[in-house]
């Protein structure tokens, strides 16, 4: 569909309900899903049946009949699709001609079905057997100088047994080098965390939910990249819990909820109101208005004391479970409200507010997403989160704790299964102790990294499981040519992406089963299993036949590269473990001591919860506490610069997703929630900005990132839509405006790119 002809309208129904189910009809016949695999969806996230390939919301009780969501079932559907990408296919395209279609359309042409290698003399890919793929595979890593010129991405979509081995194989082949999807979401989460309460992992489990009465979400749109959560807020909301939105943008989902799964709600076209209250600071803005709020949390204790009434710190948690908070304490009485207003970008009587409401709360639950995560100083942000909670106890208590909430749906697992440039030296003593090998004990790149040294030669051969790196990443057009200058590129997929299309001198694309499809070795159907974002782990049958027969799954591929790479070198266990995954699992329990057991506590319905020490008020710190952080408000920042040269008219850029896509994938043109149908390239502004700018709602625009290597990055033609966002703020898709993040704009201390924080100028431009 031409972007042309999308419009702009406002959307006034509540987030779910019958638009839910109208666009899951829609999804399941453009998909053209078989009636054969429609049963399928009934078992989502289903005892017997797979979990769902979306999200890492944990579930319920993993048993119930409607447990899945509008975008769960997209993903389902997108799966299931009865389209085929076949080898005729290749032969009727090149990839020029590939590379000009839209995001949406290589989406649409449905599931790979045979190995593929690319032929540079005819700019297509042709097929080839499995053993030649595999071959060639071990030819070029052989080949290098050392292994750390290698890199091997792992997605979020990689099953628990599929990271593992892809983990052990890499480090028998000599490397840590390790892009992850993690990198570019959690990654301030990830490290973060283990600087405050020990552990980078949130200390809820979905139970804490009912027993919550505050709950404060960050950075999050649960209605497009958490459906299922939605769930859980209206169950709150109807009990009386206070919900507190915190975003820039005022999102549908956290206004009004209709519950697919109750059937009064939608017969009588009604809905739950969820948030309570709406606090939308400026992009970046978080980290001071969390210390605004811990510093008026501090100031009505001092008050408290002095008039004799009831503490509202909790001394006895600070005082027998933390460590540093007279240092905290002092530099938050030294703040000045006035750089916290300013660089919040709300008012102190709101900040206030935020505050009231967070000290009425006896059990305080807060989550939060990538637009806490993605910022230039986002590790501080969430220390600076921490600290608060801590002020007031509300870590390990029931009913309480920090909740970050994950993209991809084993996302959280991955990391936990060892995929980890900067692996803890006692993860690989346990590697070496079990396997009889010397594990590379030297950090290797993060995505960030990654691209720079492939750019610069150091990298040769790229390895995806699963994802779409080129699109997914920053800084596009550099990520592109990085990819090409790579002596082959490998990636393992079940439908066509962009990525596939921007390859090496050799490239290969290896399709593989999806979750939803019969996993079956020497006649025995196989389960895999994922942890979610709340540390369950549970396991999951595919019941959809194979989109193909020449589909290997995730493990088999992995093995068969390291059979094919490894030679003798290290007499590990390939072929058993393809035969059987439970073998998988027994090895990796002999690796992790919170995995004991693992294959009979998976069995049971529901799987089982690893263990957060921090949850338990266990603190894997230093000093065996957790730490109070304190952190300064910055103010020598990139936007700054960039605003004190070009006043006003800089703008903040967030990228955010729209309600048809999942990470990257684009399943269609609307955005409804939003009012966009039809098209992505808008961009999201406030009225008054697009006044200031000289402008009018509909107007088309260029844009530009301002950044000092003498760059030039930009995105053109975007048709402004004012929008309910704080001035000096727009939004936008991505990866429509990928190009615009500089690769070396990253959080400090995590890597994570600044896609929630990019300064930009817009220009007028021409409508498409």
């Amino acid at each position: 569909m031409a972007e042309t002809k999308g419009r702009i309208e406002a959307y006034h129904h509540p987030a779910a309900g019958w638009g839910a189910l109208k666009y899951v009809a829609i999804n399941l016949f453009k998909e053209r899903v078989s009636g054969a695999n429609y049963k399928s969806l009934l078992a989502q996230n289903q005892p017997d049946g797979f979990d769902c390939p979306g999200c890492a919301w944990p579930d319920r009780e993993h048993a119930s009949t409607f447990e899945f969501c509008e975008n769960g079932v997209k993903a389902v559907a997108a799966e299931s699709t009865s389209k085929r990408v076949t080898p005729a296919f290749f032969a009727q395209h090149t990839v020029s001609e590939l590379l000009a279609q839209s995001d949406y359309a290589l989406e649409q042409h449905g599931r790979l079905t045979h190995p593929m290698v690319y032929d540079p003399a005819s700019d297509k890919y042709a097929p080839l057997a499995w053993d030649e793929a595999f071959k060639l595979i071990a030819g070029e890593l052989n080949a290098l100088d050392d292994p750390d010129q290698a890199a091997f991405y792992t997605s979020g979509r990689a099953s628990n047994e599929a990271a593992f081995l892809y983990q052990l194989f890499v480090r028998a082949y000599g490397t840590n080098n390790f892009p992850d999807c993690s990198n570019m979401c959690h990654e301030a989460t990830s490290r973060g965390l283990p600087g405050t309460v020990g552990v980078g992992k949130g200390t809820v489990t979905l139970d804490d939910f009912e027993h919550a009465d505050t709950l404060l979400i960050f950075g999050q749109n649960p209605a497009t990249n958490h459906p299922r959560m939605l769930g859980e807020l209206r169950e709150c909301a109807r009990r009386g819990a206070t919900i507190v939105s915190i975003n820039p943008l005022r999102e549908r989902g956290l206004e009004r909820f209709a519950s697919p799964q109750h059937p009064l709600e939608m017969l009588t076209m009604s809905s739950t109101p969820i948030s309570s209250m709406f606090v939308q600071p400026r992009l970046g803005g978080d980290f001071a208005l969390i210390k605004g709020v811990a510093k008026r949390v501090l100031e009505m204790d001092d008050r408290a004391v002095l008039i004799g009434v009831r503490r509202v710190l909790d001394v006895d948690f600070i005082n027998d479970h933390t460590d540093g908070f007279s240092e905290f304490a002092r530099d938050l009485r030294a703040e000045k409200w006035a750089l916290l207003v300013a660089e919040s970008g709300v008012s102190r009587t709101q900040i206030e507010a935020l505050a009231d409401v967070f000290m009425r709360g006896e059990r305080v639950i807060a989550t939060w997403g990538m637009g806490l995560t993605q910022h230039k100083h986002s590790v501080p942000t969430i220390q600076m989160l921490s600290n608060l909670m801590m002020m007031r106890g509300q870590i390990g208590r029931q009913g309480s704790g920090l909740c970050p909430v994950r993209g991809h749906s084993n996302v959280q697992g991955d990391r936990t299964m060892g995929i980890e440039e900067r692996p803890a030296g006692a993860f690989l003593d346990r590697i070496r102790h079990v396997f009889g090998f010397e594990p590379p004990r030297e950090h290797g790149y993060d995505v960030v990294a990654s691209i720079a040294a492939m750019e610069q030669g150091k990298v040769k051969v790229f390895v995806g499981l699963g994802g779409n790196f080129a699109m997914a990443t920053p800084d596009t057009p550099r990520t592109f040519k990085a990819l090409q200058s790579c002596a082959l590129t490998v990636h393992i997929a079940t439908k066509l992406n962009r990525s596939h299309l921007i390859h090496g001198r050799k490239a290969l694309i290896l399709p593989t089963l999806g979750r939803t499809e019969i996993d079956e070795q020497n006649g025995v159907a196989q389960g895999v299993t994922v942890e979610d974002s709340m540390s369950m782990v549970h396991i999951s049958f595919g019941l959809n036949k194979p989109a193909s027969p020449a589909l290997l799954s995730e493990i088999a591929i992995v093995s068969r590269m390291a059979e094919a790479t490894l030679g003798a070198r290290h007499q590990l266990k390939w072929q058993a473990y393809r035969d059987n995954y439970a073998l998988i699992r027994d090895d990796i329990e002999k690796v992790f001591d919170d995995f004991y057991d693992y294959n009979a506590r998976v069995a049971k319905p529901g799987g089982f919860h690893l263990k957060v020490a921090s949850r338990e008020r266990e603190w894997s710190t230093a000093s065996g506490k957790a730490q109070f952080v304190p952190h300064q408000v910055a103010i020598d920042t990139p936007i700054r610069r960039a605003r004190a040269k070009h006043g006003e008219r800089l703008l903040v850029m967030m990228t955010t997703r729209s309600h048809d896509q999942y990470n990257t994938t684009i399943y269609a043109l609307d955005d409804r929630y939003r009012g966009v149908f039809g098209m992505r390239r808008v961009i999201f502004i406030n009225q008054q900005d697009i006044d200031m700018l000289g402008m009018k709602d509909g107007d088309w625009v260029d844009v530009r990132s301002v950044w000092d290597d003498g760059v030039e990055r930009r995105a053109d033609g975007f048709m402004l839509v004012a929008y309910d966002i704080p001035r000096g703020c727009i939004g936008a898709y991505y990866p429509e405006t990928n190009p615009l993040v500089p690769l070396d704009s990253v959080a400090d201390g995590a890597g994570t790119p600044t896609s929630k924080s990019i300064p930009v100028l817009l220009t007028p431009a021409v409508a498409p």
